[in-house]
């Protein structure tokens, strides 16, 4: 088991642009960031161990200091690949080890060799005449032995799961020999998740939000309409206009007090440094009810939406 404890806000490192990340990830690290959360699907874990590299080498923290999160891609879990998967992640980040390994989806597709395409992404062949979402059939067992072995040699201090539901997680539980440590997944104002994040917590599991702003992060990709911004509904502006903070600041504070850690992304440092002014204040009870009372169940990472539309492949993981 790791002996770094997981801090509440971390670095989202989902699409920052390659060019820009090594100097992002050494900002963030600057201003006071210690956890980072990459991917293989992010396509910029190489520029994200450069990152870090210069800021160990500037002595701006140590290895130690860094609390590193990556995930296993849908293409790999098959047994014989969750291994090298992760051989290629820490490859690509400069590191021996990460702090916590997760599976990315409860998706397995077609294995896509590294030297075919790396990221493999969603598509199994993109010059098909028609490209589309294939799965596989491997069962999550299987999937979460291979991750076991990770742990036992030392190449992930922890191992969990993002993007499971009640149902996967404690299916999970019966049959795990070594329990998993973090759910991440989608969780917001408007997605407040409360019943799984309660179970989570009942098995012992630590919680971690991605998307923590809701819509924001998903106006670029059409995912989400600028009208539906939680930062301009006017109970969480005028919590924000009591405080002397920023929306964003409220809305952050209260997902770290709700027990969650929070993945937050900014190419800006100014931003960065805004962010985690969230740790320096408390929000009232009155506030925290009322900010969870925008709750209406919107989720804008959805395989179930996104895969087909974008992949030609009706997918959906959430009922």
């Amino acid at each position: 088991m790791s002996g770094q404890k997981k801090p509440e806000i971390g670095l989202g490192l989902w699409k920052i642009p390659n060019e820009q990340c090594a100097e992002v990830v050494y900002n963030a690290i600057k201003v006071g960031y210690r956890h980072l959360d990459s991917a293989c699907d992010y396509g910029n874990e190489v520029e994200v161990g450069q990152g870090i590299a210069k800021a160990i080498a500037d002595g701006l923290c140590t290895r130690e200091d860094l609390y590193i999160v990556s995930k296993l891609w849908n293409t790999y879990h098959s047994e014989e690949h969750v291994l090298p998967a992760l051989e290629k992640t820490l490859q690509d980040l400069g590191l021996d080890y990460l702090d916590s390994y997760l599976i990315h989806f409860p998706i397995a597709q077609p294995f896509v060799p590294f030297e075919t395409r790396y990221p493999p992404e969603w598509i199994f062949d993109p010059e098909a005449a028609s490209p589309e979402m294939k799965t596989a059939p491997v069962p999550l067992f299987e999937t979460w032995r291979a991750m076991e072995h990770l742990v036992e040699l030392g190449l992930a201090k922890t191992i969990g799961v993002c993007n499971y539901n009640t149902g996967l997680l404690s299916d999970l539980m019966s049959y795990a020999k070594i329990k998993p440590t973090d759910l991440q997944i989608e969780s917001h104002p408007y997605l407040t998740q409360e019943r799984l994040i309660r179970h989570a917590n009942n098995y012992g599991l630590s919680v971690t939000a991605f998307s923590p702003l809701g819509a924001l992060s998903y106006f670029e990709l059409d995912m989400a309409d600028e009208l539906e911004s939680v930062l301009t509904q006017p109970v969480v502006v005028s919590i924000a206009e009591s405080l002397g903070k920023t929306p964003a600041q409220v809305v952050l504070r209260w997902g770290i007090q709700r027990g969650c850690s929070l993945i937050s992304k900014s190419t800006k440092t100014e931003r960065l440094t805004e962010n985690l002014e969230a740790l320096n204040f408390e929000l009232s009870e009155q506030a925290m009810s009322d900010i969870s009372g925008l709750n209406k169940n919107r989720r804008f990472n959805d395989p179930g939406d996104f895969c087909e539309s974008a992949f030609d492949k009706f997918y959906p993981i959430y009922d």
